[in-house]
């Protein structure tokens, strides 16, 4: 009997236990279920961030890509001209035959920082007698396109052509400041330089000094208009030549493409001190420019190549 209880005892106490386990486990399993369902929630609001995050960052995609696209990236233009000059001269007048051509390019440091270099030649014919010139200028500058340029530039040319002339080796140099101002469509650009007409081997020469101002006008972001004028004096030995100069330019590029056509107009007034009277010069041409990096006229001027410095109807700062 006691044998008996012991057993029903043991057998109790193990179905008590296996409640209890399963109970146990009844209980584990709600709590489980419970850190599933929190564990579910956090995984599902975590994917919703992300996803929201996603699509965020989708959407910016968009702007970051033009950001990247408008960076500040090398662009520049060549033109070749073709013209004619008409000299009037006390007493006398004459025709001439003019061609050149200019490649400018601007490399862009940083955001605002720029470097712009130009190549040039400008060449004359006029009774027999070519004059021409060849050379570069570099210029250095900060830039804002909303706003303003300020920098500064240098120049070489030199100097050839028949008659003696290429023999004379002559060349000139210039430096100076240089500012743009830029007002919606408009843009208002100054230049000052000093500099010396010298032949090679020699330490005389003349010096030589001026200034100018453009302002460019903006139609159309494809059609610009210049109106410059400008003053320079080459003085040496006793006396000295001025230059008066009057510009106007149109300009005009197709729409969708690198080509552009251009009409310009130049009158240089010179004088000389030790002798009465003037000469005038005019200087007509047409040409045409190819130009990379940019899509339209105003963008060339606010963002690309917008620097050039002050090019003389006689290529020589003043007659031989």
């Amino acid at each position: 009997m006691p044998h008996m209880l012991r057993k029903q005892t043991a057998y109790t106490s193990v179905s008590i236990a296996e409640a209890g386990l399963h109970d146990g486990a009844v209980v584990s399993a709600k709590r489980c279920s419970g850190c599933l369902g929190t564990l579910m929630y956090r995984f599902l609001l975590s994917a919703a961030i992300a996803a929201t995050a996603t699509s965020a960052f989708a959407a910016d995609a968009p702007v970051l890509l033009d950001q990247e696209l408008a960076q500040p990236h090398i662009s520049g233009y060549g033109e070749i001209y073709l013209g004619g000059l008409y000299f009037a001269t006390p007493g006398d007048d004459s025709d001439g035959t003019t061609a050149g051509g200019a490649v400018r390019v601007n490399f862009p440091i940083d955001a605002r920082w720029n470097i712009q270099t130009d190549g040039v030649i400008d060449s004359l014919w006029v009774e027999g007698t070519n004059i021409y010139s060849y050379g570069g200028a570099i210029h250095g500058y900060w830039r804002d396109p909303s706003s303003y340029a300020l920098g500064g530039f240098a120049t070489i040319n030199g100097f050839g052509g028949n008659n003696g002339i290429g023999d004379l080796d002559l060349y000139t140099f210039t430096v100076g400041p240089e500012a743009q101002a830029y007002f919606g469509n408009v843009t208002i650009y100054g230049q000052a330089y000093y500099g010396q007409l010298r032949a090679s081997g020699e330490s005389e020469h003349f010096d030589n000094w001026g200034g100018r101002g453009v302002v460019r006008y903006f139609a159309q972001d494809n059609l610009r208009f210049d109106g410059e004028l400008g003053f320079s004096r080459l003085s040496g030995f006793g006396g000295h030549f001025d230059t008066v100069t009057a510009a106007l330019q149109a300009t005009y590029r197709f729409s969708g493409t690198p080509w552009s056509v251009f009409g310009r107009y130049q009158l240089d007034h010179l004088t000389f001190s030790e002798a009465s009277g003037s000469v005038n010069i005019h200087k007509y041409v047409v040409g045409l420019r190819a130009s990379f990096g940019s899509d339209t006229l105003l963008s060339e001027d606010r963002n690309g190549a917008t620097m050039d410095t002050f090019r003389p109807n006689f290529t020589i700062p003043a007659p031989l």
